[in-house]
């Protein structure tokens, strides 16, 4: 799952990262990493926190995540990349409100999309529970510890 997201933010990254002048061209991977990184770590904690429910019902219904799960994505998003790339709060607020939503709706579409299988709910849930994607159960079991 991982590597699809890195992958998504990649393609996304245009505007917001590689064609940003707040963040030099030699920071550009670090920016993407750490986008990712945000992006999967706040999936996790908030499936570890009790809030798989909230992002089940983003992958199923297809809709926008819901305001937890937006807040904790920008939050998580802003402040990384102004601890490692030393962007102001601004920059790394447009930038996650810029990226985040392209790359959750094109998440959530491709999981839903039977002609795509580069995300599907049994290796997100895997991925976010801990688990392998061979063992939903396992990783569902781990998120309510």
């Amino acid at each position: 799952m991982f590597d699809n997201l890195l992958k998504l933010v990649q393609e996304n990254a245009g505007d917001a990262i590689i064609n940003n002048t707040a963040i030099p061209n030699e920071k550009n991977n670090l920016a993407i990493n750490e986008t990712t990184h945000s992006i999967f770590n706040t999936l996790k904690s908030q499936a570890n926190g009790g809030g798989m429910n909230n992002i089940m019902d983003m992958f199923n219904s297809a809709t926008p995540p819901n305001t937890e799960i937006s807040n904790s994505l920008n939050s998580n998003v802003t402040n990384n990349l102004i601890s490692k790339l030393g962007v102001t709060n601004s920059q790394a607020a447009t930038i996650a409100t810029t990226l985040i939503p392209k790359v959750m709706g094109q998440m959530v579409n491709k999981t839903n999309d039977p002609n795509d299988n580069s995300f599907d709910m049994k290796s997100i849930l895997g991925a976010l529970g801990g688990g392998s994607s061979s063992d939903v159960l396992g990783g569902i079991g781990n998120m309510f510890k």
